[in-house]
């Protein structure tokens, strides 16, 4: 009884050890773009309005190519498990050249259809020239930021969460000073954010790159085979993403269709939820890299004790944040917005999202666990199928009207 207790111990010591540093680089980056935003929104409405096409743009290159994280810290944990440095060491390789590949496609694709992009967005006039600029500028950053997806897949699949949190830290504290230097010093106006965020990808890139080849475990010319799985891993990894990201679209452009006052109650309880599930999310990385070494090692009672010890920590992690957010319901759109309807909408938003967010706990801890074991086939599907049964409800929302913001979140319960 005395053995297993310390073992418990230890186990929990280690995924609260995994969870923190995961979840401060979790947080970094929502927080840059805060403060991109402040410092961009300063110049006036046509450079934000920039700043947010291109921004969106952004994101779906972000999407499509997160994959090489996930996937990479389930191949490394795994290979650490059955002692395989070897396997592990091609692993890292493949996926830095793939990070390559996919960054120099991503840059011509991005600085050929800025223009495109920019005007296929809404973009107009000095938004839409602002975008173009923004978008042709951080396309010569795509190779650095995907090799960050790789580095930061790498150290998290051994075991590492400290370094990617301090790297993104770093880069990001680096991105605003820059920016604020380039935008209101040197005058470069939205250009400058952009100069400011590609100098802070080559950074960090550098700066895993050097934590890389430094590890125990270092990056090894991969063969064609390793880089074939990666690519693999990527096409249920990317539907995935894609699926989630349609949803929580979805629900705006619901929101917008119910009026403004439901549209600005949906954008601040939105956020919230994103800051929240950042929070759960931590607790992914944990499951995902000790899951992962223990199907390495061919061990199912690890797996399904950190299954067990995850989901606890998720669940008692969402009850906490969701009775914090239904306390602070009233409060927080008060930071937003003084609108009146507004804050009604937001306050009555932010009751069910804090309402949903045992549930969502279990959700995200699920997903780190099913990454650990590989079953992407499965991610892929549950998201199609949540995706699926959020619709019909979302569609309902809009023909009815009356549940207003309350309907756009119950179907978001739903999902």
């Amino acid at each position: 009884m005395r053995r297993r207790r310390w073992s418990l111990d230890s186990l929990d010591r280690r995924i609260i050890g995994l969870a923190f540093p995961a979840l401060g680089a979790l947080l970094v980056e929502p927080l840059y773009n805060l403060t991109d935003s402040a410092i961009v929104g300063h110049l006036g409405r046509a450079p934000l309005g920039a700043l947010a096409l291109a921004g969106g743009a952004l994101t779906v290159i972000w999407w499509t190519t997160a994959f090489i994280e996930m996937a990479t810290v389930t191949l490394v944990a795994q290979r650490r498990g059955a002692s395989d440095a070897e396997g592990a060491t091609r692993d890292i390789g493949a996926a830095y050249a793939l990070s390559v590949l996919l960054g120099v496609a991503a840059a011509v694709l991005i600085f050929t259809l800025a223009s495109p992009l920019a005007s296929l967005l809404g973009g107009r006039g000095l938004v839409r020239a602002g975008a173009i600029t923004y978008l042709r500028i951080s396309a010569l950053g795509m190779v650095p930021l995907v090799a960050s997806f790789a580095g930061t897949g790498h150290l998290n699949g051994m075991g590492n969460t400290k370094r990617p949190f301090a790297i993104a830290a770093v880069s990001n504290g680096l991105n605003v000073a820059l920016e604020i230097v380039l935008v209101y010093v040197v005058h470069l106006g939205i250009a400058g954010s952009a100069w400011g965020t590609v100098a802070a990808q080559f950074v960090a890139a550098a700066l895993f790159v050097a934590s890389s080849v430094r590890a125990p475990i270092r990056p090894k010319r991969p063969r064609f085979s390793d880089l074939a799985r990666l690519a693999r891993d990527g096409v249920p990894l990317t539907i995935r993403t894609a699926a989630l990201g349609l949803a929580i679209v979805g629900s705006t452009a619901v929101a917008a269709r119910l009026g403004t006052a439901e549209l600005g109650g949906q954008q601040i309880a939105l956020q919230i939820w994103l800051l929240l599930a950042l929070a759960l999310d931590s607790l992914a990385v944990p499951a995902q890299v000790i899951v992962g070494e223990a199907v390495g090692a061919g061990d199912r009672a690890k797996q399904q004790l950190v299954g067990r010890r995850t989901l606890r920590f998720g669940i008692l992690a969402g009850v906490v944040l969701g009775v914090i957010t239904i306390v602070t319901a009233g409060i927080i759109p008060e930071v937003f917005t003084a609108d009146g309807g507004v804050k009604h909408e937001g306050t009555l938003a932010l009751i069910v999202c804090g309402l949903q967010q045992p549930v969502a706990a279990i959700a995200f801890v699920l997903d780190g666990l099913l990454l650990g074991t590989s079953e992407y086939g499965v991610l892929r599907t549950a998201m199609l199928l949540a995706l699926a049964s959020f619709v019909p409800v979302a569609g309902f929302v809009l023909w009815l009207r009356w549940p207003g913001i309350v309907g756009v979140w119950l179907a978001l319960c739903v999902w």
